[in-house]
């Protein structure tokens, strides 16, 4: 008799199974997260916390990925103090079964360059995604190595630094303008130990004011060789296709022309060879940012 019971038993296990199969999968939830470069347009420290706000970007209703989140910052101090409010957005919305897929502009690839090679290889709780007002989320009680990242995606990506902060052009006692003088950003971390997380880079060429400052093109805050990723531990003249006295960025993660490498890990996936789009966001997803905006929206699944 207890043959036949236990034999319904496992009929009744296998009918149930796709069904917790199905719910588990349901429960997995994809997240795009928006990390601000420097200054963070205005008192960003009021806004820490908050995922909801854009102000830096532009107006929340614009479409920017799937179930967009802003990462903020106080925009000026140095990377290691502010990388926090990066893990907990990390931990909030990139750990168990939920993944996301990342958008920095400007200083952002700074920040989040120096999270993942600092501490993408850490013991990170799994959460319940529910943040509260500090923009924590509380643990499940399980834990994982590391953050479910599908890729990094950086417009006018400053972590090869600037050549304005070599030369005074920003405030001198802000630590983050520090740090991104040219030498000093291409030290603070291994920028090649992306844990094997790929950064799509997105180079913007309209520059105008600081011109006679920035090697090669930029977009008027930073030059080619960071925003293109360009290995090493010094700045260098990179161009568009065309210029006979400049050696070319090159697209994908191949040499750049001359033979200067990219960081492993990186890719370019746009050059803006119509000179076009400049580093500013003017707070309506403008510049160099819309073109990755448009991408994020359209991969972001």
């Amino acid at each position: 008799m207890g043959r036949p019971a236990r034999s319904s038993f496992r009929l009744a296990c296998a009918l149930c199974l796709p069904g917790m199969l199905a719910a588990s999968l349901a429960s997995a939830t994809n997240y795009t997260l928006w990390i601000h470069g420097r200054t963070g347009g205005g008192a960003i420290g009021n806004r820490i916390g908050n995922y909801n706000d854009f102000t830096y970007f532009g107006p929340n209703t614009t479409p920017a990925g799937i179930n967009k989140k802003s990462v903020n910052w106080d925009g000026r101090s140095g990377v290691a103090s502010q990388s926090g409010y990066v893990r907990n957005a990390l931990d909030c919305f990139c750990t168990g079964q939920n993944w996301c897929t990342i958008a920095t502009h400007s200083a952002g690839d700074m920040l989040i360059g120096y999270t993942l090679a600092n501490h993408g290889g850490s013991a990170r709780p799994v959460t319940n995604a529910a943040a509260n007002g500090a923009g924590v989320c509380t643990g499940t009680g399980a834990s994982q190595a590391g953050w479910n990242i599908r890729w990094v995606r950086s417009a006018a990506g400053s972590a090869g630094g600037s050549e304005l902060a070599d030369i005074g052009a920003w405030t001198t006692s802000e630590p983050l303008a520090q740090q991104h003088k040219v030498s000093t950003a291409r030290a603070l971390y291994n920028h090649n130990d992306t844990r094997n997380i790929w950064f799509y880079m997105y180079a913007g060429a309209r520059g105008t004011l600081y011109s006679f400052v920035l090697p090669g093109q930029d977009d008027e805050v930073v030059a080619y060789h960071s925003s293109g990723a360009a290995a090493g531990s010094s700045g260098s003249s990179l161009c568009n296709p065309g210029d006979w006295f400049c050696n070319d960025l090159r697209l994908g993660a191949g040499n750049n022309q001359g033979g200067r490498a990219k960081w492993a890990w990186h890719s370019v996936v746009f050059r803006d060879d119509g000179e076009d789009y400049g580093h500013y966001t003017d707070r309506n997803w403008g510049g160099i940012t819309a073109v990755m905006r448009r991408d994020m929206e359209s991969l972001s699944r």
